[in-house]
């Protein structure tokens, strides 16, 4: 049987088990969320010792795993059997494991729950096992964890913290979305962060993140960002000199992501027309009208083919952060660089 995550998380803090969950997809952080429910809730605390078993994918194999899930519970309802990392179990895709795994699918021991943790891939739907795996008539559930695109994270941000108890503003919404990206796992830690450092009915707010989260008021790369839709020569010479002085909290590649993934995002704006509507911005991810007026800014003062230009002038300098064409420059020159070419309008055909 296939489940979301969110459905699945809901069963089983409701103690509703089944006997076997594979777990697998790209995004780790439903996955581990999913194990660690069943790990705090199937069984009391003192029934753990005898009857809850973790197992590590290179350590075992198949008739390793089904042996722990074939034993019965002492003095508790159920046992748990939790592998990790199962995509290293180096047989479980092999055909010659499948007819023991397809046994215990079609007649699981109803006393334990049995967790595979596949991380980073799918099984290959056309294969038996995911055939066994997907079936109507499994006994299984399978759960897929999807990456979030972009535009979904910010959504999945505010869910989160509402699903906490708490608020959180659109601006720091924005700043986290744009400067951790899809990341759930680092998000949710962040959060997690924010957290416990309210007081009584406050917001999580652009100011707490910022001290927080790392991020500094005046010198980050949001307001370099800012700077540039408002030309702003002065503040972004400030920033990128402070940039330079504080290289291990400024890097250049994360620097250059947000930058190409503004002016990507500005690129898909201007091909909805001089004025987008509402709904444009929103399958962007862009959802707090503050930035939304700084897009709509930024129209104004980038015409489509410039931003062509610089989405263009930030993959070069991503070459030159990697050696290529760079001659003797360090990151924090490639960006000052970068910065200049795009303030000052020079076409992108004068460089070669």
């Amino acid at each position: 049987m296939i489940q979301e995550a969110e459905a699945l998380l809901k069963q089983l803090q409701q103690r509703q088990f089944q006997p076997v969950y594979f777990l697998q997809g790209e995004e780790p952080y439903y996955i581990d969320a999913v194990a660690e429910v069943i790990e705090k809730t199937a069984l009391a605390e003192h029934e753990r010792s005898f009857n809850q078993v973790v197992l590590y994918g290179k350590d075992v194999d198949v008739a390793a795993i089904l042996g722990q899930a074939k034993r019965f519970p002492m003095m508790a309802e159920r046992s748990v059997v939790v592998v990790k990392e199962a995509q290293s179990v180096a047989d479980l895709e092999q055909e010659r494991s499948w007819p023991f795994l397809e046994a215990y699918l079609q007649r699981p021991l109803v006393s334990t729950v049995l967790v595979f943790c596949y991380k980073h891939k799918n099984l290959d739907s056309r294969k038996k096992l995911g055939k066994l795996l997907s079936g109507k008539d499994s006994s299984a559930v399978l759960m897929t964890s999807k990456k979030l695109y972009d535009n979904q994270v910010p959504q999945w941000l505010m869910a989160n913290v509402r699903g906490r108890g708490q608020q959180i503003t659109g601006q720091a919404t924005a700043m986290l979305a744009e400067y951790i990206g899809a990341d759930l796992g680092r998000l949710a830690n962040e959060v997690d962060k924010l957290v416990l450092n309210l007081q009584p009915g406050q917001a999580i707010d652009e100011e707490l993140v910022q001290r927080l989260v790392g991020i500094s008021k005046d010198y980050n790369i949001f307001e370099l960002q800012k700077a540039l839709v408002q030309r702003d020569v002065l503040k972004a010479n400030r920033i990128l000199g402070y940039f330079a002085a504080n290289p291990k909290g400024n890097p250049l590649i994360p620097n250059l992501t947000l930058l190409f993934g503004f002016f990507s995002k500005l690129l898909v704006l201007h091909q909805a027309g001089p004025t987008p509507a509402d709904g444009e911005f929103k399958k962007l991810g862009i959802l707090n009208s503050f930035a939304q007026k700084e897009y709509q800014q930024a129209l104004r003062v980038y015409p489509a083919e410039r931003v062509m230009g610089i989405i263009h002038l930030i993959r070069r300098a991503d070459a030159q952060s990697k050696g290529i064409e760079s001659g003797s420059m360090d990151d924090g020159e490639i960006l000052r660089e970068l910065v200049w070419l795009i303030l000052h309008n020079v076409p992108v055909g004068v460089l070669g």
